[in-house]
């Protein structure tokens, strides 16, 4: 420094003092500065005052040489203290040099310029608040400086900042909320520390309104909540649950449609603690909010549904991410079905009102909603959202959907959920779902084939609301996109009542519908003719689930509509072999399933022209394979008839696979379904044709436990002179019903040898390709 320089009114020796190495000198020179900048104070002379400042600022705290920097920051302290109450008039010409010296790279002098600052703000207290964002800026710095000591000095400088604000009103929010978010992103433990202390230190403060500004510093707190560090975790924890509880009390003022897509983010985190409270936190933001979250569902169910689908390990996120998913689930309402103006498909989005339905909803212990138990908290509808419509944008909803349903790797309940909120969609906005069916209907007979019996089961349940959903009845077939559809929709031959019962209203679903109680809309036929393709192209489906998916789809939908449509669309069918398998799974499924126990019921007696109508259908399909038509015969108690097809086996060609279908129908008979017909041999002389049949049946057989059973059974029909009795030979000729005059027997009969011929002539093409096939062999 140069020694000739006029530094009044600091004398030489105050000036020496200040440039010398040795800290006791340096302090000597600060009690100096100290007096003299007293006794400008007491004579009022502040242009003495200001120039004193100005040389300790210029020619020592920012001199190029370290102990002149030092003294300058000793000199400046001194400064503050000598004007006490006044120094507030002077803090920017105080702070701006010290925190210069922040960055400093003497570690020393850092620590100093800490000392400094702390002496230059505890004298003028609440005065420093209009300075506070640079006092921040530079005390967040010195939070992640690598020297303890320094680290120290900032600590209780920042302590004391911590004190000053919470005891003045006068803190201005607005202009610390940017520092705050820029700092927030900081990766080093320490910044973190620091900034979450301030976070808890505004939380605190009743004047400070911090929830106003959460939407800003929201999404930097989650990678807070990830730190390595507990002690920083759990404080992060603590802030986080003081907003929570915060919003909890006055949720009129969140803005929680600006915070939702950053909980979805953070809902997806690979750290379980982050993703378990960003969960949280979805959770009240959906009960609190209600209809204000419906616009960001597709993201919320981005988020949800993969983990729904964890193990043990993470069942705390699973028990959660389940009431997300269940109380979102829980605001769409039939009014999200109004339809909207109409518009190109790829811009549409549906329109809703504000909805009061929701009313008050609590989370049970098993993780579900229940809307009938009382709660603890209101939905409401924030002031922001007043007046303004909620959009329920069910094109992307249908878009995570389908990629959820799609990927084979998602796990077996989200697979589940997904099924779920689709039959959801179709319940309460059932006109916008039909508008994604076409796409949606693939997926779903693809999910047939899934491994678990619960996703086949809600996959049905949703393929059966399709189809009888009042929502997708068409005026014609020309509503159908695929022109085959078209074509094989207009080529359905079903009896008159049958065609009335499957296109009518809406009535009640299941066994208990009669055929006059129409059930399905016109995507029935499209889904039978889909099943049937699919059980066609995928043998081993029809072979392990094919039983199984029919049977629910009879408690799902009306069971004779679906025996009716499938007897029909086979009765055109190419595929012979096919055919025969599927007739022998029906036939198979009407005779044993309790699910068909009303059916059965309906076909034994034929005495409604509706039964007549759909014995005629069943059996032209059924003729694809002959046992299962004598069976069906044995059913509905057309003995005669089934006489008259034994007699014509003798024409057919006798293999191993047809003995076998004959073995398990003797088998059938000695199960209680057929209780009836064995009933019906103790009446001889009413039932000829009956005995006639069985015995047929056992001259078919070879000397198997199956012919041994047979006869057994035929050697305990009694001698119908034994049988007679007065009453009987009082009593109407016959108590078996007569063949009713409706049914075209004769016709039938004919139908069954087309049928066989057709069979004939496939398996000898089939042969005569095979000896073919040899000969290129042989040569």
């Amino acid at each position: 420094m140069n020694a000739e320089k006029d530094f009044a009114p600091l004398t030489p020796n105050i000036v020496r003092a200040l440039n010398d190495k040795l800290y006791e000198k340096r302090k000597v020179a600060a009690l100096e500065i100290e007096k003299l900048v007293r006794e400008f104070v007491a004579q009022n002379n502040t242009v003495q005052v200001k120039h004193v400042i100005q040389i300790l600022s210029q020619e020592f705290a920012l001199s190029q040489h370290p102990h002149s920097r030092k003294g300058g920051l000793i000199g400046l302290a001194a400064c503050s203290i000598a004007l006490g109450k006044d120094s507030g008039l002077y803090l920017k010409e105080l702070i701006e040099p010290v925190l210069t010296c922040f960055n400093d790279a003497d570690s020393r002098l850092r620590y100093y310029a800490c000392e400094a600052l702390y002496n230059i703000v505890k004298v003028a207290r609440g005065s420093v608040l209009p300075h506070f964002d640079v006092l921040f800026d530079g005390l967040s710095k010195l939070a992640a400086d690598p020297d303890p000591n320094v680290k120290s000095g900032s600590e209780l400088l920042d302590r004391l900042l911590k004190d000053i604000v919470t005891e003045n009103n006068k803190f201005d929010l607005v202009s610390f909320i940017p520092l705050l978010r820029e700092r927030i992103y900081s990766n080093n433990q320490y910044a973190r520390q620091f900034i979450i202390s301030w976070i808890l230190v505004l939380e605190s403060v009743p004047d400070i309104n911090l929830l106003d500004y959460l939407p800003e510093i929201l999404d930097g707190l989650f990678p807070i909540l990830g730190d390595n560090s507990k002690e920083i975790r759990k404080m992060c924890e603590v802030a986080l649950g003081e907003f929570l509880k915060e919003i909890k009390k006055n949720p009129s003022s969140v803005k929680f449609a600006e915070m939702a897509n950053t909980l979805v983010i953070h809902c997806q985190d690979s750290d379980d603690l982050i993703q378990l409270t960003a969960m949280c936190w979805m959770r009240e933001f959906i009960q609190l909010a209600g209809r204000v979250m419906l616009p960001y569902s597709s993201g919320i169910l981005t988020a949800v549904l993969p983990c729904l689908a964890y193990d043990d390990r993470k069942k705390s996120i699973k028990e959660m991410a389940n009431v997300c998913n269940q109380s979102l689930m829980k605001l769409v309402t039939p009014e999200d079905d109004e339809l909207d103006e109409p518009r190109p498909r790829a811009l549409s989005h549906p329109e809703t009102s504000p909805d009061d339905s929701v009313a008050k909803q609590e989370v049970t212990a098993n993780g579900c909603l229940d809307a009938s138990c009382d709660s603890s908290f209101s939905v409401f509808t924030p002031a922001s959202a007043e007046g303004l419509p909620v959009t329920l944008n069910l094109d992307e909803i249908m878009q995570v959907l389908n990629c959820h349903l799609h990927d084979p790797a998602i796990g077996m309940m989200t697979r589940i959920a997904v099924l779920k909120w689709l039959y959801h969609l179709y319940i309460k906005t059932p006109r916008k779902m039909f508008r994604h069916t076409d796409n949606l209907f693939p997926i779903l007979l693809r999910t047939l084939s899934d491994e678990s019996d619960e996703v086949i089961l809600k996959d049905l349940e949703v393929l059966a609301e399709i189809a009888s959903s009042p929502a997708g009845q068409t005026e014609g077939p020309g509503t159908f996109d695929s022109p085959n559809l078209r074509v094989n929709h207009l080529d359905l031959q079903v009896p008159t009542s049958g065609r009335a019962s499957l296109l009518g209203p809406p009535g009640t679903r299941g066994l208990e519908c009669s055929p006059s109680s129409p059930t399905m809309n016109s995507y029935f036929y499209k889904f039978m003719i889909n099943l049937l393709k699919r059980f066609s192209s995928e043998r081993k489906l029809l072979e392990i689930r094919g039983a199984f998916i029919i049977r629910q789809l009879c408690l799902l939908l009306n069971a004779e509509n679906i025996f009716h449509s499938m007897a029909d669309i086979l009765l055109r069918e190419e595929d012979l072999k096919f055919a025969s398998t599927m007739v022998h799974t029906l036939n198979t499924i009407l005779l044993t399933s309790t699910e068909l126990f009303q059916l059965r019921n309906q076909l034994k007696d034929l005495k409604t022209l509706e039964s007549q109508s759909l014995f005629c259908c069943l059996y032209r399909s059924w003729c694809h394979n002959p046992v299962t038509t004598v069976s069906l015969c044995f059913l509905t108690q057309n003995y005669r008839h089934a006489y008259d097809l034994i007699q014509k086996f003798g024409d057919l060609e006798v293999t191993v696979d047809f003995l076998t279908e004959v073995d398990k129908l003797v088998q059938l008979i000695e199960c209680p379904i057929f209780t009836y017909l064995r009933l019906q041999l103790l009446d001889v002389k009413n039932n000829p044709y009956l005995i006639k049949a069985l015995y047929g049946l056992l001259m078919l057989l070879p000397q198997s436990s199956a012919f041994q059973l047979l006869s057994h059974r035929l050697q305990c029909v009694p001698n119908p002179e034994l049988m007679q009795t007065e009453d009987s030979v009082n009593s109407a000729p016959s108590s078996r019903k007569v063949d009713s005059p409706s049914i075209d027997y004769v016709d039938l009969l004919q139908h069954f040898d087309r049928v066989q011929n057709k069979h004939l002539e496939m398996r000898h093409q089939r042969s005569g390709r095979g000896d073919q096939l040899d000969r290129r062999i042989v040569l």
